[in-house]
């Protein structure tokens, strides 16, 4: 009787210890918000092999499960849906919330001397990882890194803008802070539209145009809508990939380290440029496949500098006078350091 009660009781520790092994053996699965399709540019080049790179640096221990094309929460809501454990991980947008996070608007203020994605989200953590202050705006999630777009190009649907004069009075999309305030200098009116819904608002006429990136016109074939592309002295945007805190201090820190390794400024960097930089290739692809084509005006140097003096460095000083009043005293030293990082 001792010996079969000896006997039952290892099979009970077996039959344990394998349950241990299988749920040890279990990958953490992090649910990942997106508001984009898994068709875009940054769901094929940028969201999916993220995702991959993460698996692979936890050696599988964690494995990313995306929600595109707003499934799991609405864009604009992302920030507090991952600050509320909706979303483990959020792809998120600062142009939706104005006054989030105001010292990292630097980098979305125009004309500064960036011209790609990738220095502009690589400028962008360097300002993150230097200034306590900037660090304090995002505390709400866990930030894993940050990125940029592109400077934006102007697509309008019923006039090319050549000069100055052409814009006033155009409904022209932009996303919140610096983009908007330098429309209103340029005469134009801002409009804040959700990405989503820019193609129908395009096509209805509820705006003329927008400011938009490669990858926007790209994954929402604003390209069938719109006939006018003008490079102009646009603003980038940002944003952030950003984690649940609670759940991030959930892992263990091998895990935490391993993500991070994709994260911070190399993921940065990965990001701006998979995201944004290489979707231009994309567009031309795709109008080409249409038989459409695509014909981009650029300013002369005059008009050009016209818009920087009207619109971009008098925003600069705003954006500066309006910090300080804020109570950062360093605003002048952070947009000081925004620019000299972009001229490296």
């Amino acid at each position: 009787m001792r010996k079969k009660s000896i006997f039952m009781s290892l099979a009970l520790f077996g039959v344990i210890l394998g349950f241990a092994v299988v749920a040890a053996a279990q990958p953490i699965t992090l649910t990942f918000a997106n508001q984009n399709p898994d068709t875009s540019w940054s769901g094929m080049k940028a969201i999916a092999p993220w995702a991959k790179q993460v698996e692979e640096a936890t050696n599988g221990k964690v494995k990313i499960q995306i929600f595109y094309s707003q499934t799991l929460t609405k864009g604009k809501d992302a920030w507090e849906a991952t600050k509320n454990g909706i979303a483990d991980i959020s792809w998120c947008f600062h142009g939706y919330w104005p006054g989030l996070t105001p010292l990292a608007d630097v980098i979305s203020l125009p004309a500064l001397p960036y011209t790609t994605a990738e220095k502009g989200s690589e400028v962008l953590w360097k300002l993150y990882e230097k200034y306590p202050a900037i660090q304090e705006q995002f505390a709400d999630n866990k930030i894993l890194l940050l990125f940029t777009s592109n400077p934006y190009l102007l697509i309008t649907t019923k006039k090319q803008v050549k000069t100055m004069e052409d814009i006033k009075g155009m409904k022209i999309r932009m996303s919140g802070g610096p983009p908007t305030e330098m429309m209103k200098a340029l005469g134009g009116t801002p409009m804040m539209v959700p990405m989503p819904d820019n193609y129908m608002s395009l096509q209805k006429g509820v705006i003329d145009g927008m400011g938009a990136p490669w990858e926007a016109i790209h994954g929402f074939r604003l390209y069938e809508v719109v006939n006018y592309y003008t490079e102009t002295p646009f603003p980038a945007v940002y944003f952030s990939i950003a984690m649940n805190k609670k759940k991030w201090d959930s892992l263990d820190k091998e895990i935490q380290d391993a993500i991070m390794s994709v994260g911070g400024l190399e993921g940065s960097k990965f990001w701006g440029r998979n995201h944004f930089d290489t979707a231009k290739d994309g567009v031309m692809e795709k109008v080409k496949s249409e038989g459409k084509s695509i014909d981009i005006y650029s300013f002369s140097d005059e008009e050009r500098q016209r818009w920087i003096d009207t619109a971009g460095k008098p925003i600069w000083d705003q954006w500066v006078n309006k910090m300080k009043e804020a109570g950062h005293s360093n605003a002048q030293e952070i947009l000081d350091t925004a620019i000299s990082l972009s001229q490296e």
